[in-house]
């Protein structure tokens, strides 16, 4: 049965809506141009797979350390305090490569990636439930999942920007006729004159990006932002806690939501190691990468329309058990089959984060949806948790005569039968 007849969003609303929309784009930017760096950071500084995975321990711990005490300055501010505030952390993150690569420490880009994403966890926990309110609460949901469709917009620009910018040019990641990397044969002096060139690649696209988020700061700061929430009624942090804790569709979806950016990093950090195991350089690596996140982005927008037509809850049990499936055949098919199951993975992946946060948020009063906000955000620590334990596997080499990159994959199959549970417990407790 098709969703009400209720505007997707309110007239008064429809610039703020744009204009915070676009703020989806550029946290994608962030997060894509960032996952092929795990391999190419493994490569360059000689690390295991789960040291290389660190890079994403960084940027998505700084979601978890950030969320709350984000939303804490919005509920004591305002959203468009939040929003200078994270594109304030965000620039300063990205021009820290610049000393980062200077001094050729890998924890220094890790911190770099931590502060960035200081930022980034103001600008989540500003923007979706920014999103969410700006039109009747019937088509919050389906409104979530339009302006999420264009983080992949972003992330396929990050992508690019990796692809074309990157990682072909990086001499470490330079091959002999067997396929072998030849960096790992060099000399230290050789490797330290290639480690130079290869960081100053790395760093420039994020000093770019630095100087792109900084205008938009300027152009924000002077445009108004509603204060759409100003009209619910004030309600003490304690009691917010309370309130969502008893809330067990919220509960539980917080659960979810970590399970699930869990397994969407795991994804797109280890396609570069699935292929590579397949003899596939990193740049044409990068390309399968891109192929998955433009399933994503065109999945993105026919759900958004499917979401008219069928329950969103059952569109996330159906497309989270399609994810599942297409994990097992990433799992035991060796060879290029495989390595397509995984792009497909992807398409079904495209509406779980914007529907398992508007679910979650279905039933949480006005008063409680920012701090209910940060704890989705905050949720976003499976990234930071999950791909490290999976580098840790991709270190064995084999399993039980099995590549251990495939086998590696069955823990974003578990966390995607995680996701299908909450769907489908949704859909009998309405």
């Amino acid at each position: 049965m098709a969703q009400g007849r209720e505007k997707l969003v309110e007239k008064k609303y429809l610039f703020t809506f744009i204009l915070i929309t676009l703020l989806f784009a550029l946290w994608g930017f962030a997060n894509d141009v960032t996952n092929p760096m795990v391999a190419a950071f493994q490569t360059l500084m000689e690390l295991s797979a789960f040291e290389a995975a660190l890079v994403q321990f960084a940027f998505y711990g700084g979601y978890a350390t950030m969320a709350v005490p984000a939303a804490l300055f919005i509920r004591r501010f305002s959203y468009k305090s939040g929003i200078l505030l994270g594109l304030g952390l965000y620039a300063v993150g990205a021009f820290l490569f610049i000393p980062a690569a200077e001094y050729q420490e890998f924890s220094f880009f890790c911190l770099s990636l931590y502060i960035l994403t200081f930022g980034l966890a103001f600008l989540e926990t500003t923007a979706n439930p920014l999103i969410l309110s700006l039109g009747a609460k019937e088509t919050s949901t389906q409104r979530l999942n339009l302006a999420q469709a264009f983080n992949p917009v972003g992330s396929l620009m990050g992508m690019a920007v990796a692809s074309t910018l990157v990682l072909p040019n990086l001499i470490s990641d330079r091959r002999d006729v067997s396929g072998d990397i030849i960096f790992h044969t060099l000399s230290e002096s050789e490797k330290a004159g290639i480690r130079l060139h290869d960081l100053a690649v790395i760093r420039d696209p994020y000093v770019i990006l630095g100087v792109v988020v900084l205008l938009v700061f300027v152009v924000i700061s002077m445009k108004k932002i509603p204060r759409v929430n100003s009209t619910a009624k004030f309600v003490s942090n304690r009691t917010s806690i309370k309130n969502l804790w008893h809330n067990r569709r919220y509960r539980y979806g917080v659960v979810a939501q970590m399970f699930y950016v869990a397994a969407q990093i795991m994804v797109w950090t280890f396609i570069i190691q699935y292929a590579d195991n397949l003899g596939i350089d990193k740049a044409t690596a990068q390309n399968y990468n891109i192929c998955a996140m433009f399933m994503f982005l065109c999945s993105r927008f026919i759900t958004t329309f499917l979401m008219r037509y069928i329950k969103s809850y059952k569109l996330l049990t159906i497309f989270a058990i399609g994810a599942t499936l297409a994990s097992v055949g990433t799992i035991i098919i060796q060879g290029i089959w495989g390595l397509y199951c995984l792009v497909v993975i992807s398409f079904f992946m495209s509406l779980m984060f914007p529907t398992i946060y508007g679910i979650a948020l279905e039933r949480v009063s006005r008063e409680d949806t920012n701090l209910g906000a940060a704890f989705l955000v905050m949720a976003i620590v499976g990234g930071a948790l999950m791909p490290p334990l999976q580098g840790a596997v991709i270190d064995l080499g084999t399993i039980a005569g099995f590549p251990a990159v495939n086998i590696s994959f069955a823990l974003p199959m578990l966390c995607f039968i995680a996701v299908a549970l909450y769907g489908w417990r949704c859909s009998w407790n309405r």
